[in-house]
């Protein structure tokens, strides 16, 4: 009899698992499948690019993005929170470039974020043109003093556009330390992009401590092909800078973060996030209003029906775009929970159809993550697992060990509008908008609710001397307060 109630209390115990699995399975099912009806994800996407626009970290702007962000959970009835960050403040102000010789002709420009400016008579110098490090370095310092240097390093594709754009973009963080090393008075890059009707993309530069800081821009791809074009044909292009770009002292921003309380771990959390903040030239819908949207959506999916096993916790970071303040401000203010965030996933690739996930984590994880997703995102189409990471922001939480994942997206046309003028509403396709919406909440559905987490990765540097004191938050973290509609606090 023993054995009998044994083998029966079993039997139970295994249905009641396999119950429990369908239970979660159907709604992951169900989240992806109100996502694809919902239209609210583009509704919400034109308020803030339409209403709000351009919303650099420290700009007028930023702070009606955050009371946005956070009405937006409030609605929902999501318990939100701002957690304070000191942010740069970059004003890019009035700039023009033009070739004056060997003939008049205006140049379509855009400086780089936190470059200086020039006098305010402009810089005008000859032009020499590489493609390289190792081309500038080998005309040294005679050929370079007094000059602008201007990269001319093409965008090569190889169909993995994110893996491209990370060799592209070189020179636009490092290059103007390195020519001012030589004695160059300006750097120029070739716009990092895939496509042009003269339209330049802007960026972030970093000024090395050993080197003069000199003006940088970037020139749309048409123009750096016709300087390079002049200068192998044997004559010397000469430019004509201006720019009355400035730094102003850091200002506080902040973090918009909302949380949705596990049922039964609610001290495991499990990270969605995307950045609220974008470039100044563009209203910021490809990068990265859809990423916000589709946060926003999963919170408001996941929090319509029972919680999953463990806290999910949304954050809208700050200042991705110049700085990644938000991101080690975000580690800084929750060091102590690191260990008790089993999962992070950033969406900041556009708006384009989702095809599965990227994935760093220990040993074993894509494998672990291709079991747990698979159910719930093949009939989505989003199919592809494998090594990777996720994004900027998220990157602090990796390197503490924190399993990281990026959504992987139709990102063909991304870099025709990535930081330039173009990226606005009308490059969103409400249809691609919703799958890639409907894969995101699926899967941080999946891993909320999954019965055992992902394998954590190697911790790859002293956490504690993450994030420089201007990444610090500006004032301890506010409480949690109850949403608007009087749903309970679900904060930390």
């Amino acid at each position: 009899m023993r054995r009998l109630a044994a083998t029966l209390a079993a039997t139970a115990a295994t249905a009641a698992l396999a119950t429990a699995a369908a239970d979660d399975q159907w709604r992951a099912h169900s989240i992806a499948a109100e996502a694809l009806k919902a239209t609210s994800a583009y509704t919400r996407l034109e308020r803030l690019t339409d209403t709000i626009g351009a919303r650099l970290a420290g700009s007028e702007a930023e702070p009606r993005a955050v009371a946005w962000a956070r009405e937006e959970f409030e609605k929902d009835g999501i318990a939100v929170r701002l957690e304070p960050v000191m942010v740069p403040v970059w004003i890019r102000g009035m700039e023009s470039a033009a070739m004056v010789a060997p003939f008049p002709q205006p140049l379509s420009m855009l400086g780089l974020g936190g470059s200086v400016g020039t006098p305010a008579e402009g810089i005008v110098a000859p032009v020499v043109v590489v493609s390289s490090k190792e081309e500038l370095l080998a005309l040294g310092e005679t050929k370079v003093r007094g000059k602008i240097v201007l990269y001319d390093h093409p965008f090569v594709r190889t169909g993995d556009e994110m893996a491209d754009y990370g060799k592209a973009v070189t020179y636009r963080g490092s290059g103007a330390s390195e020519a001012a090393r030589l004695g160059a008075v300006a750097s120029l890059i070739r716009s990092v992009g895939t496509s042009s009707l003269r339209t330049p993309h802007t960026g972030s530069l970093r000024y090395a401590a050993d080197a003069p800081r000199i003006p940088g821009a970037a020139l749309a791809i048409e123009d750096a092909m016709l300087l390079r074009r002049l200068s192998v044909a044997g004559h010397e292009p000469v430019v004509r800078l201006t720019m009355s770009a400035r730094s102003d002292p850091d200002r506080e921003g902040a973090n918009v973060v909302a949380e949705i309380k596990g049922r039964e771990r609610p001290e495991e959390i499990v990270v969605v996030a995307a950045h609220l903040d974008s470039w100044d030239v563009g209203t910021g819908a490809i990068d990265d209003g859809a990423g916000c949207v589709m946060v926003l959506e999963t919170m408001r999916l996941i929090a319509g029906g029972p919680a999953p096993r463990r806290t999910v916790r949304a954050v809208l970071y700050a200042n991705e775009e110049n700085g990644l303040r938000g991101g080690r401000g975000y580690k800084a203010a929750h060091f102590e929970e690191m260990t008790r965030h089993v999962a992070a996933i950033e969406a900041d690739s556009g708006a384009g159809r989702a095809t599965g996930i990227n994935l760093k984590a220990g040993e074993g994880g894509v494998d672990k993550l291709r079991a747990m997703m698979t159910p719930a995102l093949a009939g989505l189409g989003a199919t592809v697992f494998k090594e990777g990471g996720g994004g900027a922001d998220i990157g602090v939480l990796g390197r503490s060990g924190v399993p990281i994942m990026g959504l992987l997206q139709d990102t063909t046309r991304y870099f025709d509008w990535h930081h330039t003028m173009a990226d606005t509403l009308d490059k969103v396709e409400p249809r691609e908008l919703q799958q890639a919406t409907a894969v995101l909440a699926a899967a941080v559905w999946s891993l909320a609710d999954a019965t055992e987490p992902l394998p954590r990765g190697a911790v790859e540097a002293d956490p504690a001397a993450e994030g420089a004191e201007s990444a610090k938050p500006a004032a301890p973290a506010k409480p949690a307060e109850p949403a608007k509609n009087g749903r309970p606090n679900s904060g930390p």
